[in-house]
């Protein structure tokens, strides 16, 4: 069934309430810097909790990389408010330290200076920081400091249901895989419209570039910055987390198992480049899990995933492989620096609007050469976005980008009528309207405005990035907490430094046996959904 049939039959009224309940979690990493712009040398603080098993507020692959983890909820404002409380909190306990509001780190003098996050004594503990250091010989210490956000989106059961029904089929946890890695399909052909709007990283700091394997051609921008005049997005470019080696797996998105089947390939592939490192140093510490092309599932890189909530010591492609796609995963966001949470409501729901485009159009299998197209245009976007002759491939053609935004908006429109038909107002109307405008006028969107606030800044002898993580930390440690209580945070960070006391204490057996008990297990196929 195409869109358009597919949208008819959501219009019918008894159908719209289908439409209402999307769950939604955001993921939102950012640095702890100090007073002068300087990354933080300090250890992640007790009174934030346990970093292994704290729920809400971990870290990503530094000490000073501090993540922020949304519970599942249904309510852009509920997910917002728990994001904006994580923040406040955090700032009543890291001192006189900051949030660097950017996705692209701050000043770094030397690698060395970039601590990998420590999770205790624990074997988990022990196989995630040592993946952090096999990440670190790999890919350098400097890219893994990149912040950015992550949007997670999964449909409601009422949902599926109609889907089913229009599809004259049974709604199983198989069929509504088929249909995510359908919607992973479409956005992976539309991803770039993603940096298009929300990039927010044109600038990079001389540092970062001195210590980074991408091959990106820069300018000065002045204040020991360096941009791309057009660019929207360069952490999504060379310069940020990347592993060329991947490509040749050729992972394909057109059924769970191919993907599983790809992803197992990977971390069971030798690399002849990583074998170089060795994976001990003279001392029998862990330089690297191991030397295959992927350490473990999560090294895999992509702009969007489809994940499955594990169980203790399950690995990804095993929890897909026992239930299905639960939730897919959006990857392509940078930290939006003009709030201090790094992602907006209007953001939210445009990105809710392209996923159930994705979702209810059509979405036939995707070859390699696809998905290199897509690729290919994704770097386009990300490198000169907001030039505005650019061109991208679609089907044999070279097609302005301004004519397939434009296209886009157009099935967009119908899609933001029938969500706000539903939820009531005009909220998906209005923030279309408001980002049509900048298909034409490149420089509002949020790399335009970036580059524009930062030259100001500069010449009025300020620093952009560090007035707005003052600012942000002024306004956040004020506020009160709108949706946890203080001492509810508080609770579940004594309760994580208590469960971490319990994972250490029952450990048992040594951390290379661990290891091997772990791979051994990541290759053995859970039983299939139903």
């Amino acid at each position: 069934m195409n869109l358009t049939a597919r949208l008819d039959a959501l219009s019918q009224g008894q159908h719209a309430s289908a439409l209402v309940g999307i769950n939604r979690g955001v993921e939102r990493e950012a640095l702890r810097i100090t007073a002068n712009g300087q990354l933080a040398q300090t250890m992640h603080p007790d009174a934030l909790g346990a970093t292994l098993t704290h729920p809400l507020i971990t870290t990503d692959y530094a000490e000073s990389l501090m993540e922020f983890i949304t519970p599942v909820a249904r309510s852009v404002r509920d997910t917002l408010t728990q994001l904006r409380d994580l923040h406040r909190f955090t700032y009543r306990h890291i001192g006189d330290e900051l949030l660097w509001p950017l996705s692209m780190p701050c000043y770094v003098s030397e690698p060395e200076d970039i601590q990998i996050a420590d999770f205790g004594v624990s074997h988990v503990g022990r196989m995630k920081k040592s993946y952090r250091q096999g990440l670190t010989h790999r890919y350098g210490a400097v890219m893994q400091t990149i912040a950015g956000v992550h949007y997670n989106f999964s449909v409601p059961d009422t949902l599926w249901q109609e889907l089913a029904e229009q599809d004259h089929t049974e709604n199983s946890c198989e069929y509504r895989s088929d249909k995510y890695f359908a919607l992973i399909r479409n956005f992976l052909k539309t991803a770039w419209v993603v940096p298009y709007f929300f990039g927010a990283s044109p600038v990079v700091c001389h540092s970062f570039v001195r210590y980074s394997p991408g091959d990106v051609d820069l300018e000065e921008f002045g204040g020991g910055m360096l941009y791309r005049p057009y660019a929207t997005s360069l952490r999504m470019s060379d310069l940020g987390y990347t592993n060329k080696e991947q490509a040749d797996l050729q992972i394909s998105y057109n059924s769970t198992q191919q993907y599983i089947d790809g992803l197992r390939r990977a971390v069971s592939t030798p690399s002849q480049r990583f074998a170089k490192i060795g994976d001990k140093d003279e001392n029998g510490e862990y330089k690297q899990l191991n030397s295959n092309i992927l350490q473990i599932e999560n090294e895999f890189y992509s702009a969007i995933r489809p994940k499955r909530t594990a169980h203790s010591g399950e690995t990804p492609t095993q929890a897909l492989e026992r239930g299905g796609v639960e939730y897919i995963e959006i990857r392509a966001l940078d930290v939006n620096p003009f709030t201090p949470v790094g992602i907006t409501a209007e953001q939210m729901l445009f990105l809710d609007l392209l996923l159930m485009h994705c979702l209810l159009s059509d979405s036939p299998e995707m070859s390699w050469d696809e998905q290199q197209v897509a690729t290919r245009n994704l770097t386009r976007v990300v490198l000169d976005g907001r030039d505005s002759r650019l061109r991208l491939t679609d089907g044999e053609r070279l097609v302005p980008l301004r004519s397939l935004l434009k296209d886009l908006f157009k099935a967009l429109e119908r899609i933001a009528v029938l969500m706000d038909n539903a939820h009531g107002g005009d909220a998906y109307q209005c923030v279309l309207a408001t980002l049509a405008k900048q298909i034409d006028n490149p420089e509002q969107t949020l790399s335009g405005q970036l580059i524009r606030d930062m030259r100001q800044a500069q010449q009025r002898g300020q620093g952009f990035a560090m007035n707005l993580a003052n600012l942000y930390r002024e306004q956040l440690y004020k506020e009160p907490l709108e949706y946890y209580a203080e001492d509810e945070l508080e609770a579940l960070a004594k309760r994580s430094l208590q469960q971490l006391s319990e994972v250490e204490d029952a450990q048992q057996g040594t951390f290379d046996d661990y290891l091997s008990a772990y791979f051994e297990a990541a290759l053995e196929k859970k039983n299939a959904p139903k």
